[in-house]
């Protein structure tokens, strides 16, 4: 019988050879799926493991059709992938999870549990049964846990500057990281302006997930320009310009906004369907007839008291004319045209207006209030957005170097966004214009935006912080082992292969940041085990040293650790709890 595994063959008379040859043969099938397996989530770890911590390396992805992305974020190089194997799917899912939860450390779950399922293998080559692995890594966890909790440091949400620092960390292993000293206090302000008042207010020390809804923040991408033109504004920006071929307003006061989902232009026929004209008079009643048809439209809609008009891109014909427009121009209406459907939502949520989706209900009930509603140049290009100024906050929006930048009233310097948020009326909505020189750079700042978003978000879910700097794993790793010593069995053999497991998160980041990995640990081992539980690998001092990350503003959500372990853990569990495969059509 394989000796890797604790099975016991029961010996009957005559039959015994045959239930041995049997358990065998399914101890052996057995152990190669769980190897297949471990070596399959194995190589999506290591494909992601060198792109870990500040000095991580970035990858360039070329998909099928041609198209070029680089990033370092793990949960976007794992999705890219398109891996068929289950295992590894497993682990392209954990990534996704860790992005749910927490937003950060998508590439830290996933080398954590990588490195638990080779600590598993050499368990299961030790004959260790894998059930009695899988109990061992789950009091391991849960230890792991309370060692976090002991380690964390409580936080105000009311400090603006520790959550800028905090988000300044979740930036550092980003391209745009010469960038966070803009995209951290931006994404610090947009998260406490859509979060609930009375759980930032509040002293509870956890909030449930509907706290924050991110998905009241928008994040749109202008080209042109630098990062440093990176705006956000309270409440919503349109990047499609006011039609202006007919002469219409490009600034509304006092505006009435409407949006429209069809079409101002004279009805057309099927496909099935010709009008033939035969003459010039028969002609000459049809557009007559045009005229009138669409003159009648634009008057139904200014008797409603409406002057701006936001218009649905359609994929089917022109949304407009120029006839209508001539109209909607001589009658004072703003005209947007081609806003996209997806945006249609964030817009009426945003603004407190209705979707019309036909002339039939077009009324004055379904139409949003808003104080100023103009067109405004993105910095000295000719680039322009159109920006929604509702109530007391078009007084607190000042124009700096031509960009619209909510302040505190205190200045011309960003502010808090949190103060403006008792004002009545105004829309709980973020917009954030992320301008980049080029469509990579925009689309990795968009990444890397939502990722300091989410990481602001745990902190007002569960406000307490860990060092980073892998002092977090070093120091659990130190107390397991050290709890390992108090335990008997297979079972302490298992809490220190899962301790040692987590000393690949500093061996990586030493790695590489161009470190001696063996030194550098020896050091974090020492200096945690003599109770420094903050000290960890700071890489800003030139040659790498070990020092206390706290005081070196160094910090993370305490929730993205204990996420990281936990999903890591489990996933580990699943993958090494599978003992067969089997493919149903």
């Amino acid at each position: 019988m394989n000796q890797n595994y604790a099975t016991t063959a029961v010996r009957t008379g005559n039959g015994s050879k045959g239930a041995d040859t049997t358990v065998n043969a399914t101890s052996a099938k057995a152990r190669d799926v769980r190897l297949a397996n471990i070596a399959a989530a194995k190589a999506v770890a290591d494909a992601v493991r060198t792109s870990l911590g500040p000095r991580g390396m970035d990858k360039m992805i070329q998909g099928a059709r041609g198209d070029v992305l680089i990033t370092n974020d793990g949960a976007t190089i794992l999705d890219r992938l398109g891996v068929q194997e289950p295992a590894a799917k497993m682990l392209v899912n954990l990534a996704k999870s860790q992005d749910i939860e927490a937003g950060d450390g998508t590439t830290t779950v996933v080398v954590i549990c990588g490195a638990l399922l080779v600590a598993s293998q050499q368990l299961l080559e030790r004959g260790i049964h894998p059930t009695i692995i899988s109990d061992a890594f789950q009091i391991a966890c849960s230890e792991a846990l309370r060692t976090i909790d002991s380690i964390s440091v409580p936080v105000s949400l009311s400090d603006r500057g520790e959550l800028v620092k905090l988000a300044t960390t979740a930036l550092n292993s980003k391209i745009v990281s010469h960038y966070a000293g803009l995209l951290a206090p931006i994404a610090v302000d947009a998260v406490l302006h859509v979060a609930e008042r009375r759980f930032i207010e509040g002293e509870e020390a956890e909030a449930p997930p509907h706290a924050v809804d991110l998905g009241r923040i928008r994040v749109i991408k202008k080209l042109g320009g630098t990062l440093e033109d990176t705006f956000l504004f309270p409440g919503l920006v349109l990047t499609q310009p006011v039609v202006k071929s007919a002469g219409g307003p490009s600034r509304v006061v006092n505006a009435q906004v409407a949006l429209i989902q069809f079409c101002l232009s004279a009805p057309k026929t099927d496909i099935e369907n010709n009008v033939i004209v035969q003459d010039y008079a028969s002609m000459d009643r049809v557009l007559r007839e045009e005229r009138q048809h669409i003159l009648q439209m634009c008057k139904k809609i200014k008797a409603t008291g409406c002057n701006v008009l936001l218009i649905q891109k359609s994929i089917l014909r022109d949304a407009t004319n120029d006839l209508s427009l001539h109209y909607l121009a001589k009658m004072k209406i703003m005209v947007v045209r081609d806003i996209e459907r997806d945006d249609v939502g964030f817009i009426c949520k945003t603004l407190g207006c209705v979707p019309i989706a036909g002339l039939d209900t077009f009324t004055a009930d379904k139409l949003a209030k808003i104080d100023v509603v103009e067109e405004v140049p993105l910095g000295s290009g000719e680039e322009k957005v159109v920006r929604f100024v509702h109530g007391p906050a078009a007084a607190l929006v000042s124009n700096i170097n031509g960009l619209s930048i909510a302040t505190n009233g205190m200045g011309d310097s960003p502010g808090p966004l949190a103060s403006l948020s008792g004002i009545v009326g105004l829309p709980q909505t973020i917009t954030i214009v992320v301008r980049g020189s080029n469509q990579l750079m925009l689309d990795e700042a968009e990444r890397s935006l939502h990722d300091a978003l989410c990481v602001v978000r745990s902190l007002v879910r569960k406000r307490s912080l860990v060092p980073g700097g892998a002092a977090v794993e070093t120091e659990v790793s130190v107390r397991l082992g050290e709890w390992a010593k108090t335990l008997s069995g297979a079972q302490a053999y298992c809490v220190k292969s899962y301790a040692e497991a987590l000393e690949t998160i500093p061996y990586t980041l030493a790695e590489n940041a161009g470190l001696n990995p063996i030194q550098v640990i020896t050091e974090l081992r020492n200096r945690h085990a003599l109770g420094e539980k903050s000290a960890g690998i700071n890489i800003r001092r030139s040659g790498g040293t070990v020092t206390d990350m706290l005081s070196e503003h160094v910090v993370q959500p305490a929730l993205v650790s204990s996420s990281a372990f936990t999903l890591a853990t489990e996933a580990a569990r699943m993958i090494l709890k599978i003992d067969d495969i089997v493919i149903t059509r």
